[in-house]
């Protein structure tokens, strides 16, 4: 592929080109999507493409080169679905006009690298997922993922008598089988996990009921914080598939069902146990329902 180390420097990202993959590395500019900020640098194997083309840019004087993912090849792909709008695709480089010569250069020796199977899907994810530790705020709940399980914590201020009944989550990677996101830029944003037995025709509850979701809203579970995430997330269950399968019949999804107890302060316990009391008071909680859910609380100081 031409020289190794060759980089093509463009508006939000730069590529640089090496023998077996590229590494694109995105700016930090205040017109960079956020998404780009927290993504830093992705080396994207040729292997994981199908396809590459150029062009013409929505802005005026510009040309696009971009680059297609083969399907599953990437997590954060999958996880987005054709949600993310055009200008936050990170397999887009946004050149000045000036550039397409060199762009149509450079387009020419990406299809060479392009693999034979290229039309068919990845047998793993060949691009690597955002680290974690990551978390964000939804609206009913704080998520966080520590790599090894994912952790919901409701919001008195947000969340359901549904997902306070159910207390804090926590699920281990090997007890999921898949993530969905929902872009928190359209109506109804969540994100939800799957566990091992859910069939695809199974009706779900709605999310902001459900204690395996957390929902978006205005200036909650946003693109750069929440789809980071659900990508990390999708690749560890991805990666724990056949041992899960084989080791678990059902999901165990409880905190209590945890390595590890969630710890809080004390301030939002008695918070906590405050709103617990008001569900109480007005009866969508029994007697025994809200001292099991307050004995919990306590139990995590």
């Amino acid at each position: 592929m031409g020289r190794m180390g060759d980089v093509l420097a463009g508006i939000h990202s730069s590529w640089e080109f090496d023998t077996d993959s590229v590494l694109i590395r995105f700016e930090r500019g205040i017109r960079t999507p956020k998404l780009f900020h927290v993504l830093g640098e992705r080396r994207i194997p040729y292997e994981a493409l199908s396809g590459a083309e150029l062009l013409p840019g929505t802005r005026r004087g510009t040309v696009v080169l971009r680059l297609t993912p083969r399907v599953g090849a990437d997590p954060l792909v999958d996880a987005a679905g054709s949600q993310l709008k055009e200008r936050c695709d990170p397999y887009r480089l946004v050149l000045p006009a000036d550039r397409e010569v060199l762009a149509e250069y450079y387009l020419g020796e990406l299809r060479s690298m392009l693999p034979a199977d290229r039309s068919e899907p990845a047998e793993r994810y060949l691009v690597d997922a955002p680290q974690a530790p990551l978390s964000f705020k939804g609206y009913d709940g704080k998520a966080a993922f520590d790599g090894r399980s994912v952790t919901f914590r409701w919001f008195w201020t947000g969340a359901s008598s549904a997902k306070w009944k159910a207390g804090d989550q926590r699920f281990q990677v090997s007890e999921l089988s898949d993530v969905e996101w929902r872009s928190p830029e359209v109506f109804n944003g969540y994100l939800r996990l799957l566990p091992h037995g859910t069939k695809e025709e199974q009706e779900k509850p709605e999310p902001e009921h459900d204690p395996f979701a957390i929902v978006f809203g205005l200036g909650y579970g946003l693109v750069h914080e929440s789809l980071p995430l659900a990508a990390a997330v999708l690749a560890a269950v991805r990666a724990a598939e056949p041992a899960s399968v084989r080791s678990l019949d059902k999901a165990r999804c409880s905190i209590g069902g945890a390595d590890e107890p969630v710890r809080s302060d004390p301030a939002d316990i008695a918070e906590r146990i405050r709103h617990l009391g008001e569900l109480h008071s007005a009866g969508l909680l029994t007697d025994k329902e809200f001292a099991g859910k307050k004995a919990e609380l306590l139990a995590e100081l």
